[in-house]
């Protein structure tokens, strides 16, 4: 398929390779240059900005940081929205809120092109080995049609409804709960170092108990607290638990445990750690004990 991808950080690079490893035509756009030039080895076309990028594609994939970039790479000046051709499709890999992806869906149908949301769950080295999982929501006819490319950037697809915007709702209940089980590891640390128990040793019997891959490596991480690099940054954490807890405000579906995991991220955000990795939050729960 001829592929448009714009936003090539440590996600969308390797997403994008993935994609000309699988033998899909491919032009990239990202606002540091370099970083689309660096695809130019592998046999991309480097574009000068989004519209230019989309012009002959049959799909346009997205993958920026927030719902602001993505509208300015939607709507703003050279934006994909005013090039991209009739019947031709934008996916949208970010996190993002419910209200902007009805937003999405609503101005790309009025141009007659096609919209869904398929955000991903995984980290870079799963982008590398192609293990990533699609969670896709929108007309099932255009899932159909881009079956071939979830096939080529992860190794299983997840359809989840044919509004668009289910698919963000999904996504962003999933990263609640692994805050919410970095939340209850940090807690269980603390309370276990006040009495005199290592939280390695801890681990260990969770690891037999639960056989958890999560539990695992972020068990370890917050056990040695090695939040450097970030994994995934705290800041990105905190916006992703503010979208959760928008899309319950619309669902009326109170998130008692969401808004305590906000305001512990928050104050981590205070204290300097939103360039750390987002199970640093853990520390704010470490200092609350007096540790």
């Amino acid at each position: 398929m001829k592929v448009a991808f714009v936003g090539l950080g440590r996600m969308g690079t390797g997403m994008a390779r993935n994609l000309l490893r699988a033998g899909h035509s491919l032009m990239v756009y990202n606002r540091n240059r370099e970083k689309a030039e660096a695809l130019g080895g592998d046999g991309a076309r480097v574009a000068d900005s989004p519209a230019d990028a989309c012009r002959d594609a049959e799909v346009v994939m997205t993958m920026v940081a927030d719902d602001q970039a993505l509208e300015e790479v939607v709507f703003g000046n050279y934006g994909i929205a005013c090039a991209l051709k009739k019947d031709c499709i934008h996916l949208a890999h970010g996190t993002i809120g419910t209200a902007l992806a009805r937003k999405l869906t609503a101005e790309h149908a009025q141009r007659n092109q096609g919209y869904l949301s398929v955000p991903v769950f995984g980290r870079p080295e799963a982008v590398e080995a192609r293990k990533l999982l699609v969670v896709a929501a929108g007309p099932c006819e255009l899932v159909e049609r881009c079956r071939p490319l979830f096939d080529a950037i992860a190794r299983e697809t997840f359809v989840v409804g044919v509004e668009p915007w289910q698919a963000n709702v999904t996504k962003v209940c999933g990263n609640f709960m692994i805050i919410g089980m970095i939340e209850a590891l940090g807690e269980a640390y603390a309370t276990l170092r006040k009495a005199g128990v290592a939280p390695q040793a801890f681990l260990e019997i969770m690891n037999a108990l639960f056989g958890s891959p999560f539990i695992a490596n972020y068990g370890s991480i917050i056990a040695q607290e090695q939040f450097e690099p970030a994994k995934f940054a705290l800041q990105l954490g905190l916006k992703d638990v503010r979208l959760v807890l928008a899309a319950a405000d619309e669902c009326a579906a109170p998130m008692p445990l969401a808004s305590l995991v906000h305001d512990h991220l928050l104050s981590a955000l205070a204290q300097g750690q939103g360039e750390m990795d987002w199970s640093s939050m853990t520390l704010v729960l470490a200092r609350n004990a007096g540790l």
